[in-house]
């Protein structure tokens, strides 16, 4: 069957019957690929129960009905799964790591920084973790910061306010519990920005530690952001 070169679109042919199904098999693939949404790229097997229309990235690896697909992008339509080579410069929404990618002609990268065709990129990130805070004298977010990431800075907004006798708090790491910051308030909406001196590399998935000053903590939650940089290197040959 005869199709679109940038979207593999299925086209109508003379004298064809049944011209509908051609007609919305084209009509669901660009439901699909205009303003490009993706569950997740850090899938590899396909899910057990997929809903009609969703799409995903196939991560390295792939297995099941996915093998030898890498890359590729997974469209789940009347049944079965369909796929669609990217081409270079084409940008997804990955809604599962709430970022936008952009295809180099290698590799899937994310936005924000630069891209060689190589797959070679340099990418800023921001991971969030929205942490109810436990009760004690600190209150430890497990290895919020994740490995090999250069981190400019820890910022966070009090979503619920913070309980108990602490009148303020500190957020850091271990063996510097106040690196992103100190007298920060408890009151709904307080807020912290702490900026790294310099910009500290971080090699092993890295706890963040609120600490209570003055007192300890009963409950309340946090919404904390790590903003920094990770590089990945070309992709394999």
């Amino acid at each position: 069957m005869a199709r679109t070169y940038h979207n593999g679109l299925p086209l109508v042919q003379a004298a064809q019957a049944q011209k509908h199904v051609t007609l919305n098999g084209a009509l669901a693939r660009l439901d699909a690929l205009v303003q490009l949404r993706v569950v997740s790229s850090a899938t590899a097997t396909p899910p057990a129960a997929p809903q009609d229309g969703e799409s995903y990235i196939v991560a390295a690896g792939a297995g099941g009905d996915w093998t030898g697909r890498d890359g590729d992008l997974a469209i789940w339509a009347n049944g079965a799964w369909e796929f669609l080579a990217p081409k270079q410069g084409w940008q997804a929404w990955d809604e599962a790591a709430a970022q936008r990618l952009r295809y180099s002609g290698a590799a899937w990268q994310p936005e924000g920084g630069a891209a060689a065709v190589s797959g070679a990129a340099t990418a800023l990130r921001i991971v969030e973790v929205d942490h109810a805070v436990s009760g004690g004298n600190s209150s430890v977010v497990a290895a919020a910061i994740p490995a090999n990431m250069v981190v400019l800075g820890v910022s966070g907004r009090v979503v619920e306010a913070l309980t108990g006798s602490a009148t303020s708090w500190r957020l850091g790491v271990a063996g510097s519990d106040d690196r992103y910051g100190s007298g920060l308030g408890t009151a709904l909406n307080s807020f912290a920005a702490g900026l790294t001196g310099g910009p500290l590399t971080y090699y092993a998935p890295t706890d963040l530690v609120l600490t209570g000053e003055g007192g300890g903590f009963s409950g309340g939650r946090v919404l904390l952001a790590v903003h920094g940089m990770t590089i990945t290197p070309p992709a394999a040959v």
